[in-house]
């Protein structure tokens, strides 16, 4: 119970500090360069431009409707756990307001990067809590299931696109269409980074003729685990295995490569990058 109680607290406290910097990007950066990088959050943006009226009391306007209409797909507990979120970012919005008239930098590209680092970590930091302010993922979810044919991701990325397409229409500016295009694709970056963790990884497939020379090597030399996998040459038809090896350090990847080179010169490898390694020897899965 305590252990619940504990997760409750750190998801309303990561949702709060979420939608905190959410509203310090959007009101200090994004808003007085009518950058609109795609989302609810970027049409409100848009239609502030055109109406005049505050980003917050458009964004929560839009998303309570859209929200409602919505509880089938999202289920009770969701939708209350969304409108919740939805009443914090409104209110931290409002809160911030003023940072509009500040305006830190008149440059609009670095505007644009610093509002859309900014949103990447609040969303980054909402998704690993696996928290919701309510957007265009709502829309994305209905449109699904109006139109099955059409996969929730395109449906997001036209949205999104049109969004965009929107803040240059609405600047009357088409480069601010092209700043909005860059902080998208930043955010996007950003939101991988956080919920993918910063952790260096690299996994090794290695396909040898010298498995049991290289395993001891591989142990010996760089102290790392090794997982052998059978498997059978396409063209030869032989029996082969496949060394499984996952490093966490760049010194580790030459120093492996190096290793590899040293032991069997006509190994085959191959290598890929590890997002996120839970386990002994990396992180513990009790982090997660």
């Amino acid at each position: 119970m305590k252990h619940n109680y504990k997760n409750i607290l750190i998801e309303y406290i990561g949702l709060i500090v979420g939608c905190i910097i959410m509203s310090i990007g959007l009101n200090m950066f994004l808003v007085p360069h009518t950058i609109a990088p795609g989302g609810l959050s970027g049409l409100s943006v848009v239609i502030s431009k055109i109406t005049g009226f505050s980003v917050s009391n458009i964004l929560f306007t839009i998303s309570t409707p859209l929200l409602i209409f919505s509880i089938k797909i999202l289920g009770k507990r969701d939708a209350i756990k969304t409108f919740i979120g939805m009443a914090i970012l409104t209110i931290a919005l409002k809160i911030t307001e003023p940072l509009s008239a500040m305006s830190p930098t008149d440059n609009t590209l670095l505007a644009a990067i610093s509002g859309a680092i900014l949103l990447g970590i609040s969303l980054g930091i909402l998704f690993r809590i696996d928290a919701s302010t309510g957007g265009t993922d709502l829309i994305a979810l209905m449109l699904n299931r109006m139109i099955p044919s059409i996969p929730v991701s395109k449906c997001l990325s036209m949205i999104d696109g049109t969004v965009v397409v929107l803040a240059g229409v609405a600047n009357m500016n088409f480069e601010t269409g092209i700043y909005s295009a860059i902080a998208l694709y930043i955010v996007i970056k950003m939101i991988d980074t956080i919920t993918s963790g910063f952790d260096y990884a690299k996994a090794f497939f290695i396909i040898t003729e010298k498995k049991d020379d290289l395993q001891e090597a591989i142990i010996r030399d760089l102290n790392r685990g090794i997982t052998i996998l059978d498997a059978k040459g396409g063209y030869t038809n032989e029996d082969k295995h496949v060394m499984l090896v996952v490093v966490n350090h760049k010194k580790q990847e030459v120093a492996l490569k190096k290793l590899v080179k040293e032991i069997d010169e006509k190994s085959f490898i191959i290598v890929t990058d590890v997002y996120e390694v839970l386990g002994k020897g990396f992180k513990s899965i009790d982090e997660v």
